[in-house]
């Protein structure tokens, strides 16, 4: 039985619509959908393009990469999609491009997934491609060891890279015997150790029905995604293999770490424990990052770092949602001289936020921009398409285009202060560099009270 729910967003979308330049025949429902085969979805339909786009996720990701294989998922992503029943490599690409249809596949640490667009006429078959890969990939080996010679390249240039280094190194110094403390895309070491086998296992113990969310925008009707739904994932094994992601405190509080690197420019990064999506505090926590780091041009960082002192050309901080790993973090990078100053200022400000918390215009300023520019994000049935698979991954209700905004209004400026004082956490901050900074020495990391 097919099931939908209307929302009332006429008045939303109507300055959506016009922001944005997508037609009004664009469509102001989301449908819920259950396949006649119980596979569910969501539905925005827009019959103003004769174009479908279909995003959708497995739970799981890199995090249940095998211990001395990690990379596998990254691995899967990228060769699924390289041959599936009876096409080879070569045939199976050369029919997407002949009809151009769009799939590709992508895992990250909590996640593994996929992205179809096509045009309308095109639908059975693309949906079809899609299914093969799901069920059928062939994972020959002339791709595969094509596939792992690019993934070795890869990580070969990555290895080079200053800011990538300090990224890597917070991550194993806050999480050193946790699965969000290994690369997402592992290792020159875990990927020769991945088999055709290791493929297939992953495939066949984390690609199912039970683990599976979809979202999809375009010129299709609920009846008619009922019966495509069917056919893409219907052949899937009904349940993954259970697991579990630990919860994953940082280990370490404070101190700074510098990776000699001969660069005339440091790569910086900062961390300090966050705030999850769920927790109630979020959308004041998400407004005051906004007004310190996260605001761009307008932000605190960016005005006291680079507007009055040209210190860096980018500056900023974000609120990391690793589901059991929040962070707040900031980045920059500025010339071996500068270092010091640099992170000084922003100490200084992450202290101020906390002391005094957001000014009334401030918070005035930062809400008319966050729910004045939300509409921009929807330029494209692709990115409306991710923002429907983002709501259902992260429980945020089916009415949540409708109430988004009216929960940053509900913010007060007790809150942001509150907040603010409970969020930022100067004397906390790990600070990772990148470089050969000069008058900045290094800090033995202090670790967290068991």
């Amino acid at each position: 039985m097919k099931s939908f729910v209307k929302l009332g967003l006429a008045t939303y979308l109507t300055t959506l619509l016009s922001l944005c330049n997508l037609s009004s025949a664009f469509a102001v429902d989301i449908v819920q959908v259950t396949s006649p085969g119980g596979i569910h979805a969501w539905l925005i339909e827009d019959r103003s393009n004769p174009i479908i786009s279909m995003k959708f996720a497995f739970s799981g990701g890199s995090s249940v990469d095998p211990d001395g294989k990690e990379g596998l998922a990254n691995f899967v992503a990228a060769t699924i999609d390289e041959g599936a029943g009876d096409l080879d490599s070569q045939a199976f690409q050369a029919k997407l491009n002949d009809l151009s249809i769009s799939l590709g596949f992508d895992a990250g640490r909590e996640f593994f997934s996929g992205e179809l667009v096509t045009l309308t006429k095109n639908k059975a078959i693309a949906f079809e491609l899609l299914e093969l890969s799901l069920t059928g990939p062939r994972f020959d080996r002339e791709p595969i060891e094509r596939i792992r010679s690019q993934i070795s390249l890869a990580l070969k240039q990555r290895a080079d890279d200053p800011g990538y280094k300090a990224q890597s190194t917070l991550r194993t110094l806050y999480y050193p015997n946790h699965v969000y403390g290994r690369a997402n895309d592992g290792t020159f070491e875990s990927l020769k150790n991945i088999t055709i086998s290791d493929l297939k296992s992953y495939m066949a113990e984390n690609i199912a029905q039970n683990n599976l969310t979809v979202a999809v925008v375009g010129d299709v009707d609920r009846v008619e995604l009922g019966t495509l739904l069917d056919q893409a994932f219907g052949g899937l094994t009904q349940k993954s293999k259970p697991f579990r992601v630990s919860g994953a405190s940082p280990a370490i509080k404070g101190g700074t770490i510098i990776l000699d690197e001969d660069i005339p420019q440091s790569e910086v990064i900062m961390a300090h424990r966050g705030i999850s999506r769920d927790d109630p505090d979020y959308y004041a926590a998400f407004i005051v990052n906004h007004i310190l780091g996260g605001g761009s041009f307008s932000s605190r960082l960016y005005q006291e770092v680079r507007e009055k002192r040209g210190l860096t050309y980018s500056v900023g901080s974000y609120l990391s949602l690793l589901d059991q790993a929040p962070l707040v973090m900031a980045s920059v990078a500025t010339q071996n001289e500068r270092v010091a100053e640099t992170i000084r200022i922003m100490k200084e400000q992450w202290s101020l936020m906390a002391e005094e918390g957001p000014s009334e215009q401030e918070l005035i300023d930062a809400k008319t921009y966050l729910t004045g520019s939300f509409p921009l994000s929807f330029t494209s049935t692709g990115r409306v398409a991710n923002i429907l698979l983002a709501m259902q991954l992260n429980d945020l209700g089916i009415d949540y285009l409708d109430q988004r905004n009216k929960y940053l209004e509900a913010v007060t400026l007790e809150d942001a202060k509150r907040v603010a004082k409970e969020l930022f956490k100067p004397d906390s901050l790990t600070v990772v560099i990148a470089g050969r900074p000069v008058g900045l020495e290094e800090e033995v990391p202090l670790p967290f009270e068991p």
